[in-house]
């Protein structure tokens, strides 16, 4: 009996690494590596207080319901008697106080990113049927070009910006793209 137990004492290490080394595996193919610095991007206050699952907007870092408590309204820019735009213009207001870009309003609630994992998110941008019929290109380009989501790196006084630089934001996406969009 004695030398039954020393021989499993002894594999005892193996075991566990290839437990270890399977579950590493099971991770790395849920998550890519190339999306994990686009899902610390897009779980950013700046892209999830718009990007929400709720009826209303967030604001701020801290994700508060907006403070006139705006609501989504049907077309996502707020109620017929109080509109995204009645505050929100062009460009933030010449104080910061208000921020604004072009078409200021909410994405649709079947892009809502709230609370989903890396290979949720990842999953919902790829899906034609909640990205707005986006290919990886066009999602690419919105990314990239579309003004409201730039504001996000030029939000004006008191509000953080996402942990990369838009442009650093952009050559990883870039990367991800080309590689088919792995999640």
């Amino acid at each position: 009996m004695t030398s039954y137990f020393a021989k499993i004492r002894s594999r005892l290490p193996m075991i566990w690494l290839t437990i270890v080394a399977s579950l590493l595996s099971t991770a790395a193919i849920a998550q890519s590596p190339l999306f994990q610095p686009l899902f610390e991007v897009l779980t950013h206050p700046r892209c999830l207080n718009c990007h929400t699952k709720t009826e209303f907007p967030r604001q701020g870092d801290e994700r508060r319901r907006h403070d006139q408590l705006v609501v989504r309204g049907e077309d996502n820019h707020g109620a017929p008697t109080l509109q995204c735009s009645a505050c929100h213009q062009d460009s933030n207001v010449a104080d910061d106080e208000v921020p604004g870009a072009p078409h200021w309003g909410l994405a649709p609630l079947s892009m809502a990113w709230e609370d989903l994992s890396p290979s949720q998110l990842c999953a919902a941008l790829k899906d034609t049927g909640k990205n707005g019929n986006r290919s990886l290109e066009d999602l690419f380009r919105h990314m990239t070009e579309d003004e409201l989501v730039l504001w996000g790196w030029n939000p004006g006084a008191n509000r953080s910006t996402p942990p990369l630089s838009q442009s650093e934001f952009a050559d990883a996406l870039r990367l991800w793209v080309n590689a088919g969009g792995p999640c």
